[in-house]
């Protein structure tokens, strides 16, 4: 069985020309159903039954199926729990904004990264996800809250650049005219720092804003924080970040988890000034998500604007991140990882 929703029009069309002797226009009508989020070729009411069943036959329509949704009662925030043709979940989170809606996907089942602070890694790594569970995820949202969305954030659960071939995918089709047409500049992606994968985003041209998960002024606390950092350390990933930002005239955004006495210090933020100076870019600071079994705390109110203002006065523009959806975890990893370990409980 062949994943449909993964093909792109032109593909798709080849497809059908080669393999069934269809008309291009049939793969148009089939295309068209799968941008609006069908979930069964039985929907597509504007094709004969026969050629559906015929359809169903060699390919399936990946989905996302709600198994919990969450609703803050602050600002209305979204967090959804999603189920796969194969029963893995998966988080996304819908935010909104005066610009419109906003919507964190995931791009893996776990993640392999490990970082110390995160939620997602600690329930492991089970696989990647495809271009077309990345569709589903931003489909089933829409139909679910009755919008358009008009940006998305991969920086939900996994590690975006680890699913490189699939991201790349997904970012194609996503951003179609034919298909969803969320233009890549309203596209950000974030990643822990994998500095080979950086080097071929930066090739493929497409405008999307680069988010790099930094957390660390150094190679000491940052390799203590986020493994990843032991095999590119900070001194390759942020001349990696140089490169793309020059190279594509779009602004790096760090992420800085502030987490009180590890990272947060009047001396950790000189450093950090000093290695981004000249750089196009924006740090995000962060304060650190209270995640079971780490023991971090986020840094106080004062140190957060003390932190802003070393960064402020090299010439670096720094915000604290507005927190959405602090009733409801929004932060991806933890409504899974309950599931999860309640699901294990159960079976035992």
């Amino acid at each position: 069985m062949k994943d449909i929703k993964s093909y792109s029009l032109a593909e798709l069309e080849k497809e059908f020309s080669q393999e069934l002797g269809l008309p291009k226009y049939r793969a148009k009508q089939v295309f068209k159903w799968l941008t609006l989020g069908v979930s069964s070729f039985d929907e597509m009411t504007d094709i004969s039954k026969e050629l559906r069943n015929n359809l169903s036959k060699h390919y399936y329509i990946s989905v996302a199926i709600i198994e919990k949704k969450l609703v803050s009662v602050y600002d209305n925030t979204v967090k959804y729990l999603f189920r796969f043709n194969d029963g893995e979940f998966v988080e996304s989170v819908v935010m909104s904004y005066h610009h419109g809606y906003t919507i964190c996907i995931s791009t893996q089942v776990g993640c392999k990264m490990g970082c110390t602070f995160c939620a997602t890694g600690k329930s492991g790594f089970s696989r990647n996800l495809t271009a077309s569970e990345m569709l589903a995820q931003i489909q089933t949202a829409q139909k679910d809250l009755s919008v358009r969305i008009s940006n998305i954030v991969l920086m939900g659960m996994g590690e975006p650049l680890d699913n490189y071939d699939n991201v790349v995918r997904f970012l194609r089709l996503v951003s179609a005219d034919e298909g969803l047409n969320i233009g890549t500049r309203h596209i950000s992606l974030s990643t822990c720092g994998l500095v080979d994968r950086i080097y071929d985003l930066e090739k493929e041209n497409f405008g999307i804003t680069l988010s790099v998960s930094l957390h660390a002024p150094n190679n000491e606390i940052r390799s203590r924080t986020m493994p990843v950092n032991r095999r590119y350390p900070i001194e390759e990933l942020l001349k990696a970040c140089r490169h793309y930002a020059n190279a594509t005239g779009r602004r790096i955004s760090f992420e800085y988890a502030m987490i009180s006495g590890v990272n947060d210090s009047d001396e950790c933020a000189g450093e950090l000034a000093r290695k981004l100076r000249g750089m196009l870019c924006h740090v995000n600071l962060i304060p650190v998500n209270s995640v079971e079994g780490t023991g971090y705390i986020k840094s106080k109110i004062e140190r957060q604007k003390a932190f802003i203002k070393i960064l402020g006065k090299a010439g670096i523009t720094a915000t604290v991140r507005r927190t959405l959806g602090s009733d409801i975890n929004a932060s991806c990893g933890q409504l899974r990882r309950k599931t999860i370990n309640s699901e294990i409980l159960v079976e035992s």
